[in-house]
Formats: C-alpha cells, sequence, structure tokens
C-alpha cells in the first residue's frame, strides 16, 4: 500500500490468540512465545529508561530534541537472543500555555506511516502553533522503526542503483514491458533475502505492535498514549488489540482498513481506484484556474495537457532525468496533499511554455537521498510482504489489474510494481490479527479522516471505528489531504486537543466542513533553458 509521510507527515500477522502457555506441557497457543518475549524485553526496557543525549544528526535537529536508544528482540520468542537497538527522539512537556502551568501528562509517542518513514523529526512539531497546546502537556516522542534509520536499517539493493532516471511509466503497459517489471520484482525479492538474510521474516507489524509496547516502557509509561498516521494506524490498532491494558488513549489519523480479507493486497486495489478519483479532483481544481495555468478548462483538457507533457518527456527526459515514472511520481503527491496542487500546475504550465525548471526540480531524483529512500522503500516492501498472504502467480495480478486500469489508469500499475516483489518473497507468510475490541476493552479512541483520502480510503476508517467499540470518527468532508491531524482544519484540530487533553470524544461521530481548497498562484517566469538544436 503505497503511502507518504504524512504531513503531521499504510500488514499483520501470526497470533490469534494471546493466552498465556497452559499448565502441564500443553502446546502454547500461537503467538504465546512471542507475547511472553514481549512482557520480558518491556520489563528490561523499564529498569533501564532510555539514556536521551544529543542526537547522532546534530546537524540537523535542534539541541531541544534529545536522542537516545531502546533495545528490542529481533525475534520476541527468543527474547535473550540477538538485540536491535531503536533510535527515539524527545522534546520534553514545555508546561507553559500562555504563561500558565500546564500539568504534564505524560508522553506521546506518534508514528507517521509508511511502512519505512521516520519518526525521529516528529518532536519538532510542537513548534507549529497548532500543537502548542498538546506540547505544553506532552513529551512529543518520536522514533524510528526497526528497520529504518539508524534502527537496524534494512537494504535491498545498492543506494547507488536506486530510484535512477529517467524511467518509463505507460498507463497500459506491453506483455513486453509486464515480463521486464516481473523479473525486476523477483530480482528485488532476491536482494532482500540475500542483504538481510534470516532476519528478513522478523521485520512485520506485529513486532512493530511489540517495539511500541517496549518503548512504552522504555519511557516509563504505564500506558501508552499514541497517535498513528497511515500505516501508523494499523499497527496502532495492532497494539490495542494486543495490549488493551496498556492503552491510555490513541489516535488513528488516515485509517488503513484492518479487515484481515484486505491487508495487503485488496488494500492496495481499493488505493489505486482511490486514486483515481483524487486525480480526477485535481484536474477539476486546474481547469477551474484555467486563466492562471493555461492547461484547459475542462478536467479532460487538463489530462490532454498531461498526457502530451507525458509524451514529450518519453522521448526527451526533461534535464535529462526526468521522464514519465519520475513525471508519475511527482504527480502522484498531488493525490496525496492539496497544497502541492499549485506547484505541479505550474511546473506542468511551465514546462508547456518551454521551461522545463520547476518541473525538473519537483521530479528529479536527489542522489543525497539516495541511502534514505532505498532503506524506505526496503522496509515498505519487507513489511507488507511478510504481513499477510498475497497471490504468488503473477495471472493474478494481471487479470485484476488490467481489469481496474480500464476505469483506473492513472496509479493502477504503478502501484503493482511497488508491491509485485511480494509475489515472489522468499520469507514466511503471515496470517493477519482480526483487529477488534469490543466494549469496554479499550478507553475511548479518536479516529480522524478525509472522506476524499486515497492513501487510505474512507472505507477503512469506517471499519476501524466498527471494530472499536468505544471510538469516535471524526470526519472531514469532501477533501482528500491525507493525514489531517493538526493541518488548517480548526475543528478537526479542535477534537483532536480536546481529546488529546481531557480524554473525551465527541460522542461516536462527529463531522467537520473541508478545507478551503489551495489558491492558485501565478509563480514568477523563469527563464527558459536553451534546448538542444535536433
Amino acid at each position: 500500500m503505497r503511502t507518504a509521510v504524512v504531513h503531521t507527515a499504510a500488514g499483520s500477522l501470526l497470533l490469534t490468540t494471546l493466552a498465556v502457555a497452559p499448565a502441564g506441557g500443553a502446546t502454547a497457543a500461537p503467538g504465546a512465545a512471542e507475547l511472553r518475549g514481549t512482557a520480558v524485553a518491556a520489563a528490561r526496557a523499564a529498569a533501564g529508561g532510555i539514556a536521551f543525549g544529543p542526537c547522532p544528526d546534530a546537524r540537523d535537529l535542534p539541541g531541544t530534541v534529545k536522542c537516545g536508544t531502546v533495545a528490542v528482540p529481533l525475534d520476541y520468542a527468543r527474547p535473550d537472543g540477538k538485540q536491535i537497538e531503536l533510535t527515539v527522539s524527545r522534546v520534553r512537556a514545555t508546561q507553559q500555555d500562555g504563561g500558565l502551568a500546564v500539568p504534564r501528562q505524560g508522553a506521546l509517542v506518534h508514528n507517521p506511516g509508511g511502512p519505512g518513514s521516520d519518526g525521529t523529526y516528529f518532536p519538532l512539531i510542537g513548534l507549529l502553533p497548532e500543537w502548542k497546546r498538546i506540547a505544553a502537556a506532552y513529551d512529543l516522542v518520536g522514533y524510528a522503526p526497526r528497520g529504518v534509520g539508524r534502527s537496524a536499517p534494512l537494504s535491498c539493493q545498492d543506494p547507488k542503483t536506486f530510484a535512477q532516471g529517467p524511467t518509463q511509466a505507460p498507463t497500459h503497459p506491453s506483455p513486453a514491458y509486464k515480463r521486464e517489471r516481473v523479473a525486476r520484482a523477483k530480482a528485488y525479492a532476491r536482494g532482500c533475502a540475500e542483504r538481510a538474510g534470516d532476519s528478513l521474516r522478523h521485520y512485520h507489524s506485529l513486532n512493530n505492535a511489540r517495539d511500541l509496547d517496549v518503548l512504552r516502557a522504555a519511557l516509563g509509561e504505564p500506558r501508552l498514549t499514541f497517535m498513528g498516521a497511515s500505516y501508523g494506524t494499523y499497527f496502532g490498532a495492532l497494539y490495542a488489540t494486543m495490549f488493551p491494558a496498556h492503552v491510555r488513549r490513541m489516535v488513528f489519523d488516515s485509517a488503513v482498513n484492518p479487515d484481515p480479507a484486505q491487508v495487503w493486497y485488496r488494500n492496495n486495489l481499493d488505493q489505486s481506484a482511490a486514486f483515481e478519483d483524487r486525480w480526477a479532483d485535481f484536474r477539476t481544481w486546474v481547469a477551474r484556474h484555467d486563466d492562471v495555468y493555461g492547461l484547459g478548462d475542462t478536467p479532460r483538457e487538463v489530462q490532454r495537457s498531461y498526457e502530451a507533457v507525458k509524451a514529450r518527456l518519453a522521448k526527451e527526459p526533461a534535464g535529462g532525468t526526468v521522464g514519465p515514472g519520475q513525471l508519475q511520481g511527482a504527480f502522484l503527491q498531488a493525490g496525496y496533499y492539496d497544497d502541492h496542487w499549485p506547484h505541479r500546475a505550474h511546473a506542468l504550465s511551465a514546462y508547456l511554455r518551454g521551461d522545463p525548471g520547476p518541473l525538473v526540480e519537483q521530479a528529479q531524483a536527489h542522489p543525497e537521498a539516495a541511502v534514505e529512500t532505498e532503506n524506505a522503500r526496503a522496509v515498505y516492501v519487507a513489511v507488507e510482504c511478510n504481513d499477510a498472504p498475497w497471490p504468488t502467480d503473477w495471472a493474478v495480478w494481471d487479470r485484476d489489474n488490467t481489469r481496474l486500469a480500464r476505469r483506473a489508469p492513472f496509479e493502477t500499475w504503478d502501484n503493482v510494481w511497488a508491491n509485485l516483489p511480494c509475489a515472489f518473497w522468499p520469507a514466511p507468510r503471515q496470517q493477519p490479527l482480526d483487529v477488534r475490541a469490543g466494549t469496554g476493552a479499550l478507553p475511548p479512541t479518536l479516529v480522524l479522516a478525509a472522506e476524499r483520502d486515497a492513501a487510505t480510503p474512507y472505507e477503512g476508517a469506517l471499519e476501524l471505528h466498527r471494530r472499536l467499540a468505544g471510538s469516535a470518527l471524526v470526519t472531514e468532508r469532501d477533501t482528500g489531504t491525507h493525514g489531517i491531524a493538526g493541518g488548517p482544519n480548526a475543528c478537526v484540530n479542535g477534537h483532536l486537543e480536546e481529546y488529546l487533553l481531557t480524554g473525551r470524544v465527541p460522542g461516536r461521530r462527529a463531522s467537520c466542513a473541508p478545507r478551503p481548497e489551495p489558491a492558485p498562484r501565478a509563480e514568477p517566469e523563469r527563464r527558459a533553458e536553451p534546448r538542444p538544436a535536433a
């Protein structure tokens, strides 16, 4: 399930019962060894705590952010075996709000999604006005999950060869192109196995949830206050199912559909369909502002302008590095975030007027970030492939996505290529956990969702809300930005603040009017770069 880091930046497995092993030598219930191992690791972490000090990348984080590590078992069935260290960051609660003293409520732990996103920058969010009251009451805690960044990083290929442009992105790929992508997916899966070895099987969502409980203990918190965005909602929901007595408050921002039948293959099909609607939203907005961008005054004409750019890039990549694949990647971001719309529209417009500079700036790969982006990709693939069964017959993928691409061509095939290594994955498959909490099992929880979110379609929020008794669902109507907590919608932020500061939720359901659409911006003209003679 392709996701981006939520602006604040969507898997699972074996545990079907959490009973401890019965006495008398009877066979333990599935997952019982891992449950015992989590308890052992959490007790060890509680005793040791986290020694916070200067962050390793001091140039990237101000001195107010402190960092440390917490050790977790690679394999929770063997808690005294190999340990890996997770990097944790923290800014202490200010305990001041407008000159008034505010009691500290503990740590607010955040995960931005992915899988594969690094959350260590989260504590900086307390500098934003929308987060001041929350930052007064809570230590803001971020961390890099297992496999990410400095936390026992995964890699599946040489970063120097990763994401090199230009590449193609056919909307309706030929049989030859499909064969090429199948071969690349097989090679990528082999690369993951060769580089990670037997450790590969331990990077999955259930272990991410177990790691979260060890982190809770290391922070000295008897119960967890957690906010997950996108994929973070999924393993947050696993945590709530596995450790309900350890939950204090939980916010699920842009929820992944946790239905075991959806994880992850069907969730990806639904995501591709939803991106078609968001692509239409973007084109409709651009058409309304044809006086600014000149890309056409109907969505169909805007589509033609996009296709014209794509065709030209296929023949002559912009800046030598931006082809149709890079164009697709850049404009996919417009499906995630409305605030990208003016910049992407300007880039298309400028390109068609002879200035490729804005498009190159927005779409090109950045070699200096190759290690980070390759790592994020490796973790994404490992977690989703390990989490659940996937079709292992390419014919199933081809059939399902050929059908889907007839009505949702924008993102369907690119989503296939992102996930296709899972068809050839060498590590053991897991069975998704049935996320569920009955009445009284959890304190109230809060689900936030945008009605037209494509990365995590709205049905996922409805499903999570149905499965967690006592949860409240706040919907931002008629908008599709992915990740709505702490954004420009004061209604959403009011519900978030009220919940985190008091524990109160707005009944079972509440809705907020949509945020304003982005304003079109006529960006300054750039001098067109001379084009080489044909």
